[in-house]
């Protein structure tokens, strides 16, 4: 049932509706301007806690992958414990020694900058999460307002109904109508009743989810500051440019966080060396001398090439993405602004729209009074009144969501000059 509609009809409807609206509003936990709930929820929803601790993973293996390989200290105690005279430890061997691993082929500047390019990826991700958020509030917020907005006139159309459910009754009371019309006239007013309901349900459903989306402690259910009027500015937003969209920075970092995991299995492949250097003490002699030697693996069984393989696989896929998000960013910022356009030539259709509506159902109202018109004049032309303002809502929408759409492909949070 459309019966949605944006400003009021007439003194009498506003006073019943904005009595309602009152009563709800003293009771209602009141969300705050979307620019100031916007930047309260950098701190409170979970899907950008999310990716702040994406972001902390990501710094934390870049920390690690600067560290290098532990030393190692290691003591020997031979010949003692034989027979004869290796009984006792009068002819022990005592070894102390110093080993350290020294990594080739370039492994730690390789790890450094993969854990590098980790966080870049992290960051860009967040970048791109956060911008999906934001459009996401920004919606939520726009449709919990046309929700409440709805909610009003439906309340209106109550009034409406009621009032010319009166008039019906005098004019049968007058003979100038059948008692037919009375009955229809009553129906009418219960149907506007249901509609009430389903708005109600409908605007606590928008409010719940604005909500849970920004993370509230307790559940907003006003709005009472406009974000809908921000559609009817004229000017658009300016042009993004695709390659600098954050789906398409993100998809960059990705690639070269792929890149550098490669380049990092690659070095793998070179074989490291331990030195080591120590101090032996001969019981028996009781003297000491210097040891020391240089080990290295034999690359018998494994050579990294599975993770090789596994990398450059990777970074293949990480490089097919990012072509993808190139196209899809040109595909998304045309039809961004296309909708931006459309949207602001609807809303200007719809206004006027409206204005004709509202003056077409006063003059059939006062046509209908006169007994020159119909009840079914009357009712055609409530109807057309209620649907253009449903449409001016839907118009507001579209167009609010079109310039949300801009910001997050300019990488910039939404209406943030208002």
């Amino acid at each position: 049932m459309s019966i949605h509609r944006w400003w009021p009809l007439a003194a009498a409807s506003i006073g019943a509706s904005a009595l309602t609206l009152a009563a709800q509003i003293a009771v209602a936990a009141p969300a705050p301007p979307f620019s100031e709930l916007l930047r309260q929820t950098q701190t409170t929803a979970p899907r950008l806690a999310e990716a702040q601790a994406a972001i902390g993973e990501a710094q934390g293996n870049a920390a690690q992958a600067r560290a290098r390989p532990n030393p190692s200290v290691a003591v020997e105690v031979e010949n003692w414990g034989g027979s004869k005279q290796y009984q006792g430890f009068t002819t022990t061997e005592t070894t102390a020694r110093f080993e350290q691993p020294f990594e080739l082929g370039g492994k730690r500047s390789a790890r450094i900058a993969a854990g590098d390019a980790g966080v870049a990826a992290a960051q860009a991700r967040a970048g791109l999460g956060g911008g999906d958020f934001a459009f996401d509030l920004a919606a939520a917020y726009a449709v919990a307002e046309a929700a409440e907005l709805r909610l009003q006139l439906a309340q209106d159309s109550v009034a409406l109904a009621q009032e010319d459910a009166r008039i019906a009754g005098a004019l049968v009371k007058a003979g100038k109508e059948a008692d037919l019309r009375a009955v229809q006239a009553a129906s009418a007013v219960e149907a506007s009743r249901a509609g009430v309901d389903a708005a109600r349900a409908e605007r606590a459903d928008a409010f719940a989810r604005l909500s849970a989306l920004a993370g509230a402690t307790e559940p907003y259910t006003s709005i009472p500051v406009s974000l809908l009027v921000h559609a009817d500015r004229i000017e658009t937003p300016a042009a993004p440019d695709p390659m600098k969209s954050p789906a398409y920075r993100a998809a960059l970092a990705e690639r070269d966080a792929a890149a550098a995991r490669a380049t990092v299995e690659k070095t793998r492949a070179t074989l490291d060396l331990t030195a080591g250097i120590g101090v032996r003490r001969f019981a028996a002699e009781d003297v000491t001398a210097l040891v020391g030697g240089i080990s290295m693996p034999l690359p018998l069984f494994d050579r990294n090439r599975g993770n090789i393989a596994a990398a450059h696989a990777a970074l293949s896929g990480a490089e097919a993405r990012l072509a993808a998000a190139r196209f899809d960013a040109q595909a998304d910022v045309s039809a961004a602004i296309s909708r931006a356009d459309a949207a602001l030539s609807r809303i200007s259709s719809a206004q006027a729209s409206e204005r004709s509506a509202a003056e077409a159902y006063r003059l059939v109202r006062i046509g209908y009074q006169a007994g020159k018109l119909g009840q079914l004049d009357v009712l055609n032309a409530r109807r057309m009144l209620l649907d253009a303002r449903a449409q001016t809502i839907n118009a507001r929408l579209e167009r609010l969501s079109a310039e949300a759409a801009l910001a997050r492909l300019n990488g910039v949070a939404p209406f943030g000059d208002i």
